[in-house]
């Protein structure tokens, strides 16, 4: 079961959103991430959080319609999309997809980007954005990437270092190459085949690809 986490960031364009989203996705609302399901004529299946943020008629209207409600105390350690993951994995997802997570409070930007890396969640966690979405490699592992040849592929070191990255189908290609955090060197790469491959040995290690 794949969960759509949708969080209270910024979404400049609803019809590329749209373009992420499955029929059988399992919702939830991290609070005021309920605005973007409505805009997409979406309901939650639950909605997760302090609700501080969620405008008060709708969060009636959702539960009317049955939408199931989580609500924690505004003094809480975790935030709201921290504990929608965990109830999501709670309830059985095996992906998880965050949408709206970026754009707004910049504090809140870095926090739900970082979330990726926050741990060793028990499930895959991507985030889309318009057209380009996030994954993220956690040593050793493979990412095969699939697209047009020509979009753009960047790699971002998210721990102190990364050891072991070898490209397969990009321009630029590394060989048991190490990106350590802050470097630059993997970004703005593109692919030049279909699928390609990233593998890296150890760390954590931020893959953004942009789609046509």
């Amino acid at each position: 079961m794949r969960a759509v986490v949708f969080v209270n960031g910024e979404i400049a364009d609803y019809g590329a959103t749209a373009r992420w989203l499955h029929r059988d996705d399992y919702r939830i609302a991290a609070d005021g991430g309920a605005r973007h399901m409505e805009t997409l004529g979406l309901s939650p299946d639950v909605i997760v959080g302090d609700l501080d943020s969620i405008d008060e008629g709708l969060l009636t209207r959702l539960r009317g319609e049955g939408a199931a409600v989580e609500r924690h105390p505004a003094a809480k350690a975790a935030t709201d999309l921290e504990l929608a993951i965990a109830r999501a994995v709670r309830d059985g997802a095996t992906e998880i997809l965050l949408i709206g997570a970026l754009g707004g409070r910049l504090d809140q930007t870095l926090a739900n980007l970082l979330i990726l890396a926050q741990r060793n969640w028990d499930v895959p966690l991507a985030v889309a954005e318009g057209d380009q979405l996030a994954r993220l490699l956690r040593g050793p592992e493979v990412l095969t990437l699939t697209g047009p040849t020509g979009c753009y592929v960047s790699a971002v070191a998210l721990s102190e270092e990364v050891t072991g990255i070898t490209y397969r189908g990009l321009e630029y290609p590394l060989v048991d190459a190490t990106l350590r955090l802050g470097s630059t060197r993997g970004v703005s790469n593109t692919l030049t085949s279909s699928p390609a491959r990233i593998s890296i040995d150890t760390g954590i290690l931020l893959v953004i690809q942009q789609f046509p």
